[in-house]
């Protein structure tokens, strides 16, 4: 019998009424809704049933957004007493992650997190950063390209390791274009400037790391139940001032999905359930795993259905 590891998703996900049909039909679904808003003092589970789009994106309410529908579906899960033998979320999705290898409470999560969502905003202006996904591309060719452009004074660097195939670069605005540019120049297929409000995962993010600090020393952060593979080095970590480092140092630096997912595939890991609105990190898997079993769960159809699959029945 293989492995099994839960995958929680990042921003780009968030889409107006994600888990709002599970929160109609579950109480312990609908509650953890509720307890966000508490948390945060705002109605941000309207925000999220109802919209606007342009509203739930923002990166302040996108990220408690994500975190809390994740969690949601998660509570909706437990029902049927699956438990991983891993997790791993993608940049914020990590968050969730760690809320569900019992490292912090959902509370101090959403509170963390919309702090983080702030902090990430305000480190750069709007309009000053960007970011880009490069298909196609060498990543050695693309970290090179990187560097030169850095050092020619517009900085830019590797952001996302998503799959082989899609690499994405984050810094300012001018050292995206032309990376983009050069990086299509060296081989890339396309490069795809992303809907994103700020150059995350760049060294331009370090003035929001050192404030997020203070954050963490405020909430409790515990030894992990399940191991958790971390986004900076692609291993799992477990102990709790490894967290709180790798937490800070994740602002600033790459996210190793696929070698994250190659890494839980070593550790005998064959089966990925996707946690959270959407199926992006299902739909990488195909070209960083083909051969493991994946599955989505966002509501109660897809729920149910992997189930059935997972218990041999569909």
């Amino acid at each position: 019998m293989g492995k099994l590891a839960f995958l929680f998703p990042g921003q780009g996900s968030q889409a107006v009424g994600m888990g709002k049909q599970l929160a109609e039909s579950h109480e312990e679904v609908a509650k953890v809704f509720h307890q966000a808003d508490e948390i945060l003092k705002d109605s941000l589970s309207s925000l999220i049933f109802e919209g606007p789009q342009e509203t739930l994106t923002l990166t302040t309410n996108a990220q408690p957004a994500l975190l809390t529908t994740s969690i949601a579906i998660l509570k909706a899960l437990e029902q049927y007493e699956i438990k991983p033998d891993y997790v791993a979320g993608h940049s914020l999705g990590e968050y969730s992650a760690l809320v569900a290898a019992g490292a912090m409470s959902f509370e101090d999560g959403v509170y963390a997190v919309r702090k983080r969502g702030e902090y990430m905003e305000e480190a750069v202006p709007n309009g000053e950063g960007a970011m880009a996904a490069i298909l196609g591309a060498d990543p050695d060719m693309l970290k090179q390209v990187t560097e030169e452009v850095t050092q020619e004074g517009y900085a830019v660097q590797v952001a996302n390791m998503n799959s082989t195939k899609q690499i994405v670069i984050s810094g300012t605005k001018q050292g995206v274009e032309l990376a983009s540019e050069r990086a299509k120049e060296n081989g890339a297929k396309r490069a795809i400037p992303l809907r994103v409000s700020g150059p995350f995962h760049s060294s331009l993010m370090k003035p929001a790391a050192e404030k997020f600090r203070g954050v963490l020393n405020e909430i409790s952060i515990q030894d992990v139940k399940v191991p958790v593979v971390a986004n900076v080095t692609a291993d799992c970590i477990t102990r709790k001032e490894d967290i709180q480092e790798k937490l800070i140092e994740q602002l600033y630096s790459p996210v190793l999905w696929y070698p994250s997912i190659e890494r839980m595939v070593e550790l005998g890991v064959d089966t990925f359930i996707e946690i959270g609105p959407g199926k992006v990190l299902a739909g990488l898997m195909k070209s960083i795993a083909p051969s493991a079993k994946v599955y989505a769960i966002y509501d109660e159809e897809t729920m149910k259905d992997t189930i059935s699959k997972l218990r041999g029945e569909g």
